[in-house]
């Protein structure tokens, strides 16, 4: 009783505090809540976000305010064409001593950090993108047969700009697993825009102010773990990503037809984190379907691909995924 007692209290406290870390983030990142929960979201989890949007919508405004607000050391990377991976890493020099010995001596990179901010990552190459694959996964990078920890935590928050657009590069399948959610930043709407046009425009702005500090978002991190889940929203989510694959028995006819390959579990694992993490930024002390439904496109469209006739139908892979997981939230109610 005792142990629960505590957890209660910790979840409260934890609770309160995301409350301010919202507000602060809000105050500069105007009108898109929902945007500034799923990057939240992903830091709570201990994982990666990437956003995706139009240039000019704020996205990195929002990544260096959180930088502030979660109390991080934060280092920013323009990802370009000609971007080398030694340009994120880190490279070795060779350095002559006054006694003319020579040795060689570790520069690190900007991705020794704790909050990186990967900027139009899909404008560099493939080459340079697969430099922080390593590091997402494993919090450590290989240079010169030397493995070299990153700092605790540590987090990518990537921007994107749309596929279509002239001199960008399509992420790997195995690069976009390892982002916990995927984040749609669409244009404002006119009274948001009005917002954002007055408050960026005077004299003055408004300020994040730190909430959080590096140790208190991993002791954040160790409370979400241990919040119950309910073994009805385990089988939801279990439910949930296995109807997604176009080869499981379970899956719908919906799937069949429209999904060339569907989530791994790499996606039932973050589904699992990201639904405690909703249900503590809404003041919940477990998560609910509700939760599941919510988080279904940011966790798994990243980790699906419409079929070439899909594609040629106009079909859209957040349709399919709401479709998906209103049938199998039914499902479940049913039984």
């Amino acid at each position: 009783m005792n142990d629960d007692n505590e957890l209660i209290g910790a979840m409260e406290t934890l609770g309160t505090r995301l409350g301010a870390a919202r507000e602060s983030v809000n105050r500069r990142f105007i009108g898109q809540g929902h945007v500034v929960d799923l990057v939240l979201t992903a830091l709570l989890c201990g994982g990666h976000g990437l956003l995706i949007g139009l240039p000019g919508l704020g996205k990195t405004r929002l990544v260096e305010t959180l930088s502030t607000v979660m109390g991080l050391q934060g280092n920013r990377i323009q990802f370009t064409p000609d971007l080398m991976p030694a340009d994120i890493l880190g490279s070795e020099v060779l350095e002559t001593a006054a006694d003319g010995t020579r040795a060689f001596r570790f520069i690190e990179g900007p991705i020794f950090c704790q909050l990186l901010m990967a900027d139009e990552i899909n404008r560099a190459s493939p080459r340079t993108q697969s430099a922080l694959l390593q590091a997402m996964q494993e919090r450590e990078v290989t240079i010169a047969g030397a493995h070299r920890p990153l700092a605790a935590p540590f987090h990518v928050l990537a921007t994107q700009n749309p596929i279509e657009q002239e001199g960008t590069y399509p992420l790997p399948e195995a690069q976009l697993d390892r982002f916990l959610v995927q984040i749609e930043v669409a244009y404002p709407d006119r009274d948001t825009e009005r917002d954002i046009l007055i408050a960026t425009t005077g004299t003055e702005e408004a300020a994040a102010a730190p909430v959080f500090t590096a140790a208190e978002l991993i002791a954040a991190q160790g409370t979400l773990r241990r919040m119950p889940v309910g073994e009805a929203v385990v089988e939801l989510i279990l439910d949930l990503v296995r109807a997604c694959r176009p080869d499981e028995a379970e899956a719908p006819e919906l799937v069949r037809e429209n999904v060339a390959w569907g989530p791994g579990p790499r996606a039932a694992q973050a589904l699992m984190l990201a639904v405690r993490a909703r249900a503590l930024l809404h003041g919940q002390f477990a998560p609910t379907a509700e939760d599941v439904r919510a988080l279904a496109r940011p966790v798994l469209g990243h980790r699906m691909a419409l079929s070439f006739a899909a594609r040629a139908r106009g079909a859209r892979l957040g349709d399919v995924i709401d479709e998906v997981s209103a049938r199998v939230t039914r499902t479940e109610a049913a039984a």
